[in-house]
């Protein structure tokens, strides 16, 4: 077998093999006793007790729950509003694809779990480590991880964004936020998160649109209309942004407003 691998005849020559090729030919012919290459089986047998339905139906729960964890990890945290807002100073500022997406999005992600750290640490101290400790159940864990979650909501949530949601779901009127299930809070908590992204973002188009402004109608007083204003406004709005520290300013009333 050994000089089966390390010699093949071929018209009538013998041609010797490289070191890494006779060890692929030996996994393909022995692989008994080169390498055991596990065997994967997925199959679906019948219950025997309703047991196995339920784990069954738990494990096809969990993994709905998976596939749905960005979605919701974005949606009840402060990533929508710096998002948008980030995405708004990019088109103020013109600059077309800088910077790249990729890094808006990290640096969003980032601001994030910054902006989000004290709440993430409330329900580590308050549910997740006695959880695992067996101190509790699954159940009050449960409640107790949400509990800071939803009073973070609470706090950037508009009553008028919450009473909204609570008339539609034709609910009595609450007498206090525990009343208030989380599915009408989660709703509420997200258009209030639009509404403050785009005044923000209004805020940011204003100076940078003066801008446009001025040198459009220097363009114009010179003649020279058939220069494109953006590309005369762009250097000066960098230069702008850069003198009065932009980015400085601009995450620092992002994480005042959370915090």
């Amino acid at each position: 077998m050994k000089k089966m691998l390390q010699l093949i005849k071929t018209g009538g020559r013998k041609i010797k093999l490289p070191a890494c090729f006779t060890f692929m030919l030996a996994l393909l012919i022995i692989p008994g006793k080169v390498m055991a290459i596990p065997k994967i089986s997925i199959g679906i047998d019948q219950a025997s007790k309703p047991g196995d339905v339920a784990v069954t139906l738990q494990i096809l729960l969990l993994l709905a729950i998976l596939s749905l964890a960005p979605a919701l990890i974005i949606m009840v945290t402060s990533f929508t509003r710096v998002t948008i807002i980030l995405s708004f100073l990019r088109h103020a500022l013109g600059t077309q694809q800088a910077p790249p997406t990729q890094v808006m999005v990290g640096l969003s992600i980032f601001l994030t779990v910054f902006i989000m750290a004290p709440v993430w640490q409330n329900i580590n101290t308050e549910a997740l480590q006695p959880y695992m400790k067996k101190q509790i159940s699954q159940k009050e864990a449960y409640k107790k991880a949400l509990k800071p979650l939803r009073e973070f909501m609470f706090r950037q949530t508009r009553e008028k964004d919450l009473a909204l949601f609570v008339n539609m779901a034709k609910m009595e009127k609450p007498d206090s936020q525990d009343e208030i299930p989380t599915y009408v809070l989660i709703p509420s908590f997200i258009i209030s998160e639009f509404r403050i992204a785009f005044q923000i973002g209004f805020l940011l188009y204003v100076p940078f649109l003066m801008l446009d402004m001025v040198v459009s109608s220097v363009l114009m007083a010179m003649g020279m209309l058939m220069l494109p204003p953006i590309m005369i406004s762009l250097p000066f709005k960098l230069i702008l942004f850069v003198l009065v520290d932009g980015w400085y300013l601009i995450v620092g009333s992002i994480v005042a407003g959370f915090r």
